[in-house]
């Protein structure tokens, strides 16, 4: 594949994850910005003036434009297929968040348009890119032969509630869980086979949010270690971080434990104590940093190269029929086997 100078990005949808992405993409030497697409056409209209591209009133628009090497897809979780569908038929290189979607069957389709086009795409699970996780997936063989793992990851209240508008079409364990899966997986080096989870409802549909509280899931993986996956979007807005965030792993001869409610830093003020999060955003000088930007440069590296990222979307799409098989499981009460691709 020619390598691209500079990789045209179109912006799918123009809410907090898609002005996080424009962000960094703005400040890349071989990334730019032409076009914007979102539900809201204000909120196109102001993050395209911000970043100098044009605005689409859809998606479908945007990539019959012409003036789109690749698209960041940060729609809500349930609108990412269609999206990714349309870009890999016009032959544009797909970056989307996570979850890759929300149903295998979407899984399914996105991916085969993909492979049959053969563009470059990529999930957006950054936290491969935060240093001490890259660094416990360096130190595994030292663990041995994997045992059993934890991984929790809860949210403020305020996300469910304030910060996204979109809470009932989705749950805590699509939002927070699908990171995890994709990480904990990932260190293991297997795939998950079978499922057990429950979900507890209350505290946000009495708010009017009709999604769970909370959910479990316990996971048996196919050379028979086992992991839980917790996920919660209640806790009260006094917690110090947004995020709750902690992993561990244990191995035949080791344990690696990854703690990322303190990220080096503590700020005390008349207004309250909180540990802000600098791992995966920040600004350093004035220029995006952390492992959210490393994620999105090397999606960018590999759809200017035609290199295969370091997530697949194979990998991606085995997220999601996880979390797929994980809701069932809690609507049913039973374990449920976690569908494999053809």
């Amino acid at each position: 594949m020619t390598l691209l100078s500079k990789l045209r990005v179109g912006i799918v949808g123009a809410g907090i994850m898609g002005r996080g992405h424009a962000e960094v993409l703005a400040a890349h030497p071989h990334a730019e910005i032409t076009a914007v697409a979102s539900r809201t056409r204000e909120h196109a209209e102001e993050l395209a003036g911000r970043v100098g591209a044009a605005v689409h009133p859809d998606y479908q628009e945007l990539l019959a434009s012409g003036t789109v090497d690749a698209v960041s897809v940060t729609t809500p979780d349930h609108l990412h297929a269609d999206v990714m569908v349309a870009a890999a038929e016009a032959g544009v290189h797909i970056l989307v968040e996570k979850p890759f979607t929300t149903t295998v069957a979407d899984a399914d389709r996105a991916l085969a348009a993909i492979r049959r086009a053969g563009v470059v795409a990529m999930c957006l699970f950054n936290h491969r890119w935060v240093p001490a996780y890259a660094q416990a997936k360096d130190q595994m063989p030292l663990l041995g032969e994997a045992v059993v793992g934890y991984a929790r990851k809860n949210d403020t209240i305020h996300v469910p509630t304030e910060m996204i508008g979109w809470a009932d079409r989705t749950t805590c364990a699509w939002f927070l869980s699908s990171h995890d899966i994709d990480l904990v997986t990932w260190l293991f080096d297997d795939e998950v086979v079978e499922v057990f989870a429950t979900a507890r409802y209350g505290k946000l549909r009495a708010m009017g949010v009709d999604t769970p509280d909370a959910m479990q899931i316990q996971a048996r993986f196919s050379r028979g270690a086992t992991a839980t996956f917790e996920s919660a979007w209640i806790y009260p807005n006094t917690f110090p971080t947004m995020v709750d965030s902690y992993v561990t792993v244990v191995g035949e001869d080791g344990v690696v434990q990854l703690d990322r409610q303190r990220e080096n830093i503590q700020l005390a003020t008349d207004k309250g104590y909180t540990y802000p999060r600098n791992m995966l955003q920040r600004v350093v000088h004035g220029i995006p940093a952390g492992a959210y930007r490393d994620a999105i440069e090397h999606f960018v590296h590999c759809a200017r190269t035609g290199t295969e990222p370091l997530i697949t979307v194979e990998s991606s799409r085995h997220v999601t029929a996880v979390l797929a098989a994980a809701h069932e499981s809690a609507r049913t009460g039973l374990p449920v086997k976690v569908v494999g691709r053809d």
